[in-house]
């Protein structure tokens, strides 16, 4: 994500045969009008590299018929901060038997810290690739029984129209994606932003973010925006060298007024916040993938394992050898 409006955020949007085209152009122009209303603002270029993307590079032909070339071939999509998959018509799975690759592509750039954000059943792409096992998911209502029976595993949330675990956010239908969407410029700019970009595109039939998901953040419902745009900065930037005292100089704070106003909305410090982050997020690669418990370590910022294993065990009283172990077993035996 963008912090400081000094490093370019690539954003990069999947194209695939029959898909809604409207699932990634109305997304993408809300993007491109969020990057006019800052480089109107701040006088500068916005830091975003919005491209398009598809398996193998070619074009593809989207249901309304449309044929759609994309910038790249997918594995030429390198450093990607946010992944949009576009909703298809109809019945996916066809499709999906198709793709192998990208299945491991996703799999690849969520383990590499990619946000990836599906809609309707593209959401299907990132169930078929395990990612959304043990956790919340949604998808278009015509299709949830189906996936249901397809992805027992995957806790399909029927009364919600976004949810999000980690880093994974699935939006039921193409409305769903605006709001979602202005919530990611949230995360990129500032509220000013998106609420621009809010007025220009849906003000009049969207509902409230907050009010039409299920999100799997704990800390979550505060009155303090500040803090809450640390803990987003924290969110996406843990696997960073983190020191308390450049976080408060950064948010123009002192470092005991960060620690005051982070215990009075949270109840927790902000360096217990970072460390919560980091495990759960490390709990999701242990599960999901083969990488080693060193490689893990340092992708959520920890050089040193055995640190990390402590700090592992301080939180869920199991070592991440033995926590693995035991959810895989787990996932294994719900077949």
């Amino acid at each position: 994500m963008i912090n400081d409006l000094t490093r370019t955020a690539n954003i990069t949007f999947v194209l695939l045969e029959n898909m809604l085209a409207t699932s990634t152009t109305l997304p993408l122009e809300m993007l491109l009008a969020a990057q006019s209303a800052i480089s109107s603002a701040s006088k500068a270029s916005a830091p975003l590299n919005l491209r398009t993307i598809s398996p193998d590079g070619e074009s593809v032909q989207t249901r309304s018929g449309l044929r759609w070339q994309p910038d790249m071939k997918m594995n030429d999509a390198q450093d990607n901060q946010i992944i949009y998959i576009p909703g298809l018509w109809r019945n996916p799975r066809p499709l999906i038997k198709k793709n192998g690759d990208l299945l491991n592509w996703l799999k690849q750039e969520y383990q590499n810290g990619a946000l990836i954000c599906a809609v309707g059943t593209g959401c299907c792409f990132l169930a078929e690739a395990g990612l959304l096992d043990g956790k919340a998911a949604t998808t278009h209502w015509h299709y949830f029984d189906q996936f249901h029976k397809d992805y027992p595993l995957v806790q399909l949330k029927r009364q919600y129209f976004i949810t999000q675990a980690g880093n994974l956010y699935c939006a039921a239908s193409v409305n769903s994606l605006a709001d979602l969407t202005v919530h990611f410029i949230q995360r990129l700019f500032n509220k000013d932003i998106a609420n621009h970009v809010e007025r220009h595109f849906s003000h009049e039939i969207r509902r409230a973010y907050e009010a039409s998901g299920f999100f799997e953040q704990e800390h979550s419902h505060h009155p303090d925006e500040e803090v809450t745009q640390i803990q987003i900065w924290l969110q996406d930037n843990y696997y960073r060298e983190i020191i308390m005292s450049q976080l408060a100089e950064k948010f123009s704070m002192s470092t005991r007024t960060l620690n005051r106003r982070f215990k009075t909305a949270l109840g927790i410090s902000p360096l217990d916040f970072l460390q919560e982050v980091r495990v759960n997020i490390a709990k999701d690669l242990l599960k999901t993938s083969n990488l080693s418990i060193n490689e893990i370590a340092d992708k959520v910022g920890y050089q040193d394992t055995s640190f990390f294993t402590k700090l592992f065990k301080k939180y869920l009283a199991t070592t991440p050898i033995s926590y693995r172990t035991t959810v895989r077993a787990k996932l294994f035996s719900a077949f």
